[in-house]
């Protein structure tokens, strides 16, 4: 861990030591003072991987929609549609509320790992596990958005539910098991600012953290800041070298570490004044997207498009050239 507090160090002369650094996301295990915050966050997380799994077989009911759209005067499949869509609007809560879960955890994790009465290189030091929480969120965040963009029958599928739930309402029609009341008027005008986002998740990690900083007026912006950029610097690092990479034993581990980075960058950016991509930034962006484009196209268009779309200061007159150059390829 030397090597890890002289790479967060500010005075360390030499941004390539960071290389030397290994975080181990595969094996890593919290301490006894991380446990019992671990284990709270840990309890919220472990509901993520079941939700993107599911997300993943999400088909919508977008013939049944269609139909109905149809033959409006159909009365049968005006029904079938409508209890096509009421789980699909069910899950869709329910992945809302998972964003809520997250929203209410991630400043606990920031106040734990920023904290003024350890410096950050301390809190890189001794509480590793909570760093891996916070990058298992980042990771979530980018899959789930990922999925999401690639597949936009869901807002059809809540756009359609809102329409028929207005209807219903404005005609005072009552359903026996009560149905039509899933989602309160309320909770569906929440869903629906949610889902209209490209990167619905993206942006409630964005916002959360830029309101933790805004919020903690006597942590300094940089405990926050050099947290975020050295671990996107050590994930880049981590798979640029062949003896780092070499020591992972799963080949996901390699896409997590660029999942990781990319939220990182994201973040980093909507939280230091001057962003991710001047060139004072403490990270380096052009290694960072070449490591990017090195990878196969299809696994990592997805992360290329969020540093493009969903940044602060890409369009900076502070960025250079170079990488608008590189991101607009």
């Amino acid at each position: 861990m030397g090597n890890l507090l002289r790479l967060l160090s500010r005075d360390t002369p030499k941004r390539d030591e960071i290389h030397h650094v290994f975080v181990d996301f595969e094996n890593c295990q919290p301490t006894d003072a991380e446990r019992p915050m671990w284990t709270r966050v840990e309890s919220v997380l472990s509901e993520g991987q079941a939700i993107l799994h599911e997300l993943q077989q999400y088909r919508g009911a977008a013939e049944e929609i269609r139909k109905a759209i149809s033959s409006p005067k159909d009365e049968d499949l005006q029904e079938k549609a409508w209890h096509a869509v009421l789980p699909l609007v069910s899950q869709l809560k329910k992945y809302y509320e998972f964003s809520l879960k997250l929203e209410n955890n991630v400043p606990i994790l920031l106040e734990a790992l920023c904290s003024k009465d350890l410096t950050p290189n301390q809190h890189l030091e001794t509480q590793q596990a909570l760093f891996k929480q916070f990058a298992v969120i980042l990771d979530f965040v980018l899959k789930f958005d990922d999925l999401k963009m690639t597949n936009p029958v869901m807002q059809n599928d809540f756009s359609y539910y809102r329409r028929t739930q207005s209807r219903k309402r404005m005609a005072n029609e009552e359903n026996a098991d009560g149905e039509e009341d899933c989602v309160s008027n309320e909770m569906a005008n929440r869903i629906a600012l949610f889902y209209a986002h490209a990167t619905p998740m993206l942006k409630m990690l964005s916002d959360t953290t830029a309101r933790f900083v805004s919020q903690h007026k006597d942590l300094p912006v940089e405990n926050t800041t050099d947290c975020l950029s050295a671990m996107a610097n050590i994930c880049r690092f981590m798979i640029e070298h062949e003896e780092y990479i070499s020591r992972f034993n799963k080949e996901e581990t390699k896409w997590f570490c660029l999942r990781v980075m990319v939220g990182v960058i994201i973040l980093y950016d909507h939280v230091h004044f001057v962003g991710a991509f001047a060139k004072s930034s403490s990270i380096d962006m052009k290694s960072s997207i070449k490591l990017l484009k090195d990878q196969q196209p299809a696994r990592v268009e997805g992360l290329l498009n969020a540093l493009r779309y969903t940044t602060k200061h890409l369009n900076d007159e502070t960025t250079p050239k170079s990488v608008k150059a590189l991101l607009a390829e």
